[in-house]
């Protein structure tokens, strides 16, 4: 082998594995890196990066604009947060409740919601936030209206013979570290699935996908129910780390935060709605103690976006780790 290909072959070494054990390094040691303050920013980003997952199937792999994830976020947090009080459930039973509830609840909004097209789609996504804020300050009986619940219990398991509670903001951290690594595999699973295939092409052309027997309507209807779930599971998870819900659950600042997300960090990539649930959620959770910086370094990331990333951080995430791995 000449001088010259062994120099090619040494700038074509893949870097990625060692990398992303690095990464992966960093993000169990985070707790014992940074202040409690800095992880709680990152079980906040965690936290959301369970509906943008969700949301992202719908609008980045789909190509449906929906604003009705903090309805099914809200109807996750209530759901667990009555299961907790009231029953006392362990939590991963109150996450697979709450992620079923919202999906439950998607059903019937979704059939008469996707026979709509374009802005009266969007508009029809809107009403369910408002109508679930309604529903949350008006049922009394059952969500305690503006006072909402409190007390919800921290996360507690019972396997067999052992049973403990996670407590603490490390403790949390790692439940919550570990659900955000499932519900990425989860995605990753269904994106690369035959169904996700199929997703794309409704995306890129419906008709078209109709045409070549492509049950359009049916994947758009399991698509949003999909959405839910992760939603109503990433409200679970607020619910048992706040231990407080109330009405402002499904306040529409959640959506538009969760589709900034998505399209900031590169609608239809998976590593978008990683990025952007860490810069959009995570460094604006850790700048809350500055709020005037806060809004600045916001402002500031949304304009970068429009003017020089309109695609989303994903691409340009895409290329160098490409780039790490030896590609041309």
């Amino acid at each position: 082998m000449s001088l010259t290909q062994t120099s090619e072959r040494a700038r074509r070494r893949d870097y990625r594995i060692p990398l992303g054990i690095l990464l992966f390094s960093v993000a169990l040691a985070a707790p014992f890196i940074g202040s409690r303050y800095v992880v709680h920013a990152l079980i906040i980003a965690l936290v959301f990066m369970l509906p943008a997952h969700g949301l992202n199937l719908l609008v980045g792999y789909t190509g449906l604009l929906s604003l009705a994830q903090a309805a099914f976020f809200g109807i996750g947090a209530y759901t667990a947060g009555l299961l907790a009080i009231g029953y006392g459930t362990p939590f991963y039973v109150n996450a697979v409740v709450a992620g079923l509830a919202a999906g439950a609840v998607a059903l019937p909004l979704g059939v008469p919601a996707l026979r709509l097209r374009s802005t009266s789609f969007v508009m029809c996504t809107l009403g369910f936030v408002i109508i679930g804020q309604a529903i949350a300050k008006n049922w009394i009986s059952v969500t305690r209206g503006d006072m909402g619940l409190s007390g919800i219990p921290k996360p507690y398991f019972e396997l067999g013979p052992l049973s403990f509670t996670v407590g603490g903001t490390t403790g949390f951290y790692y439940l919550a570290l570990a659900i955000g690594i499932l519900a990425t595999l989860a995605v990753f699973a269904v994106v690369r699935s035959p169904a996700g295939r199929n997703m794309v092409a409704i995306r890129e052309n419906e008709t078209l996908a109709e045409s070549l027997g492509v049950p359009t309507w049916h994947y758009k209807l399991i698509v949003f129910m999909l959405s839910a779930v992760f939603a109503g599971v990433g409200g679970s998870l607020y619910a048992h780390y706040l231990t407080v819900v109330s009405p402002l659950t499904f306040q529409m600042y959640y959506s538009t935060t969760m589709l900034i997300i998505v399209l900031g960090g590169g609608a239809g990539m998976i590593s978008g709605t990683i990025f952007g649930s860490l810069l959009f959620v995570g460094l604006t959770e850790a700048l809350r103690i500055t709020p005037e910086l806060r809004m600045i370094a916001y402002g500031l990331c949304l304009l970068v976006l429009v003017f020089w990333f309109k695609q989303g951080f994903a691409p340009v995430i895409n290329r160098v780790w490409n780039a790490i791995g030896g590609a041309k």
